[in-house]
């Protein structure tokens, strides 16, 4: 539990005094809050492709269901005409 992925929480820790040096105190809120929205778009757009091809997968199974038999009855007897 004391570990988040395989960099665990000293190299977390390690990373934050890092970007809290290079950015400085008043800068580190609003990088983090960038990074924030930036992921919260991500998802969202990821749950819309998903969406959409759910959709077009729907749409293709009704367009590829058979024609109902009295329509194909009477395209055979315009084509013999």
């Amino acid at each position: 539990m004391g570990s988040i992925g395989s960099i665990g929480i000293p190299g977390l820790i390690l990373i934050l005094v890092i970007a809290l040096i290079i950015f400085g105190p008043k800068k580190l809120p609003e990088i983090g809050s960038a990074f924030g929205q930036t992921l919260a778009e991500f998802k969202k757009s990821t749950k819309e492709i998903m969406s959409d091809d759910s959709e077009e997968t729907t749409d293709t199974k009704e367009t590829t269901e058979p024609k109902d038999k009295k329509t194909e009855e009477r395209s055979d007897k315009n084509a013999g005409a």
